[in-house]
């Protein structure tokens, strides 16, 4: 069956949708920037509704009630609906807020690090494939051109806390990059996996060959799905891996002399780079847009587009759900903690991992490739990452305190 049509770009989808309300068809000129202003539109709405959503959650984890009174007054005895407009006041606060650049502050890279940490994100969903036929660009190195994009938000760290002047602004900008090098080696090998069986670095090509195989990669894959799952809460700095914004610490790390709507585009960013790493996982380990029980039609079809949207928005939104769930659930971890995490057992991890996953490529390469296999290998990778939990469990509660070390005599 041919599927070709799933790698149309998502501008020729919206050419073809106003060409069928209006009856004109778009010139070619105007589709990308057309198709730019609604990713960046999608993107605020997205964090703007992120950030209620975790409000909401963390009230419900810690049994209050959070935000209550922002919106229309029959919405106040609602959990749910109550506070529904708190974050649209917050970003009418911040763009009113002053824009104040430090008197001792480089002010070139100081005013250039927000920027360039939201237009990172924006530029990194270029490649993502929202539904078939709804990716602005299918690259053919799409997950590669992701990753890569994506590592330039610790640069954009490093020069707001190198910048700003401040000691604690330095030493987040400075744990940042001490942080990228415990996750992204581990990251990396996650998804060379996926990458494996799949064949391809393309976002969509990778979609397809999880619809051939009939299981979703993160059955063969279960160990990689769970190292790049704790690397990409590393990269979005989000708990228990906030250690360059320790707010206990740093007062706010790399963003203590930000204010007003420079701020803003850092908190838009987080949450921005949360959702974009939940729709990689999404898409390399669960099916990204497909939809189950639900043959891919010959041709553009307008039914299982939406309904394929809808499920790639669900599957990203539940790995969301997760990182707010998890923020409340551990405690931050000290440096050193994070490097040995990193070192001694996700990069192990992502090894045993490729080692798996060869076992299926092999088996795709000579034609007796089958969803069984990829279940048998799956429940393997399961016990192994129970004893690699066991044995960091272990590792951590036998090994001596920097305290104690310190009290040993030479």
């Amino acid at each position: 069956m041919s599927a070709d049509w799933i790698h149309s770009p998502a501008g020729r989808t919206i050419d073809d949708l106003v060409f069928w309300v209006s009856g004109w068809h778009l010139p070619e000129w105007l589709l990308m920037p057309l198709m730019l202003l609604v990713i960046l539109g999608f993107l605020s709405l997205s964090a703007l509704f992120l950030i209620w959503l975790e409000r909401k959650v963390s009230a419900a984890i810690q049994n209050r009630m959070g935000p209550m009174l922002t919106g229309p007054r029959r919405w106040r005895n609602s959990f749910w609906k109550g506070g529904a407009l708190q974050t649209v006041a917050d970003a009418i606060k911040l763009l009113l807020k002053e824009l104040i650049v430090p008197g001792k502050a480089d002010a070139g890279p100081f005013i250039l690090a927000p920027m360039l940490v939201f237009s990172v994100c924006v530029s990194a969903y270029v490649a993502i494939p929202f539904a078939p036929a709804l990716a602005v660009s299918d690259l053919n190195i799409g997950l590669l051109y992701i990753v890569s994009i994506s590592s330039l938000t610790v640069l954009s760290i490093l020069m707001a806390g190198w910048s700003s002047n401040n000691k604690y602004s330095l030493l987040g900008g400075l744990r940042s990059a001490a942080q990228m090098l415990s996750y992204e080696i581990p990251l990396l090998f996650a998804l060379l996996g996926p990458i494996m069986m799949a064949g391809t670095l393309s976002m969509q090509g990778i979609v397809k060959a999880q619809m051939e195989l009939g299981v979703w990669f993160i059955v063969p894959s279960f160990l990689g799905a769970v190292v790049y799952y704790v690397a990409s809460i590393a990269e979005v700095n989000r708990p228990p891996f906030d250690i360059p914004e320790a707010e206990s610490e740093l007062v706010a790390g790399y963003v203590s002399e930000y204010s007003g709507m420079m701020f803003a585009m850092f908190f838009l960013a987080e949450f921005c780079n949360m959702m974009l790493v939940s729709a990689v996982a999404a898409t390399v380990f669960l099916g990204g847009w497909a939809v189950p029980f639900w043959p891919m039609p010959e041709a553009f079809n307008w039914g299982y587009t939406l309904v394929g949207c809808l499920i790639f928005f669900i599957k990203t939104y539940f790995l969301i759900s997760i990182m707010m769930w998890i923020r409340w659930t551990f405690p931050r971890i000290r440096p050193d903690h994070l490097m040995n995490l990193g070192w001694k057992f996700m990069l192990p991890m992502a090894f045993v991992n490729l080692l798996f996953c060869s076992v299926v490529a092999i088996f795709q390469a000579v034609g007796q490739s089958s969803p069984w296999i990829a279940l048998a290998v799956g429940v393997v990778g399961v016990g192994t990452v129970v004893a690699f939990m066991s044995l960091y469990k272990f590792h951590e509660a036998t090994a001596p305190s920097p305290s104690a070390a310190a009290e040993q005599p030479a």
